[in-house]
């Protein structure tokens, strides 16, 4: 199993929206998709279908030792994937964790146990630097920056960049950033247009090929609880979400697997 995080310290920059439609594109692919929301906000949960909820078990639970991740899994067939829900009840779980010893190691030996059922496992995290968001980086195989082509987004990469290199020292783990995703991108933004040119000249291992274009019905789908491939299967954003799966799956998998 894979496991993607979808970060970034900004918020408003398609972090859920890339996590959800992402996922719903692998899956489409093939692959056995495992969703993980550790958002207080729950946006990925709702994204789905699900409603905000406390539960007597949360994910919470699970980043204290105390259950595991599996019994949390809800089974979306519609969707052709599996999800365990954020919960509002996250906001505190920051404050339980600093009780437990190294608190943000404990999801990634978790996941580790469903390791053989899933080809990806995709975590939206919390657009903050917290326990929660460490926890995320942490597990990640892979880390991919969501970014809109604009000046506060790309001090937002920076500041992820930093984030990094402080938990690679802090911790002895070997962080990068593998993927830098263009989102909301406006084509006839002549200052959006110098940005990504930017990017591709300094950042080119980094960058992914795939650009996101700015689509409402992305902003739209999460109110009727599905992928936008679900409602629009046309639709440019849809396509563009496509494309990054197939993009995702020629960088990361081995050759070997189909």
């Amino acid at each position: 199993m894979r496991i993607l995080v979808v970060a970034n310290q900004k918020g408003g920059v398609g972090k859920t929206t890339t996590t959800l439609n992402l996922a719903a594109s692998l899956a489409a692919a093939g692959r056995k998709i495992l969703l993980l929301d550790i958002d207080s906000q729950a946006n990925l949960t709702t994204g789905l279908g699900e409603k905000k909820r406390y539960e007597e078990t949360t994910i919470t639970d699970v980043l204290l030792d105390d259950a595991s991740l599996e019994s949390l899994i809800q089974r979306k067939p519609d969707f052709k994937m599996d999800v365990i829900p954020g919960s509002p009840d996250l906001i505190s779980a920051e404050l339980e964790m600093a009780r437990v010893a190294d608190p943000t190691s404990i999801l990634k030996g978790k996941l580790s146990q469903l390791a053989h059922n899933y080809d990806y496992c995709l975590i939206d995290s919390p657009p903050s630097l917290g326990m929660l968001s460490v926890s995320a980086l942490r597990a990640a195989d892979k880390i991919i920056i969501p970014l809109q082509c604009e000046h506060f987004s790309i001090e937002g990469l920076e500041a992820m960049q930093r984030t990094i290199i402080e938990i690679n020292k802090a911790t002895g783990s070997n962080l990068k950033i593998d993927g830098i995703l263009r989102t909301m991108f406006d084509q006839e933004k002549e200052r959006a247009r110098e940005i990504s040119e930017k990017l591709e000249q300094s950042l080119s291992q980094q960058v992914f090929n795939t650009i996101i274009p700015r689509c409402d019905l992305l902003a739209e789908a999460p109110s009727e609880g599905k992928p936008i491939m679900y409602i629009d299967p046309n639709a440019k954003g849809t396509l563009a979400y496509f494309a990054l799966a197939g993009e995702i799956i020629m960088r990361f998998e081995d050759k070997n697997v189909a």
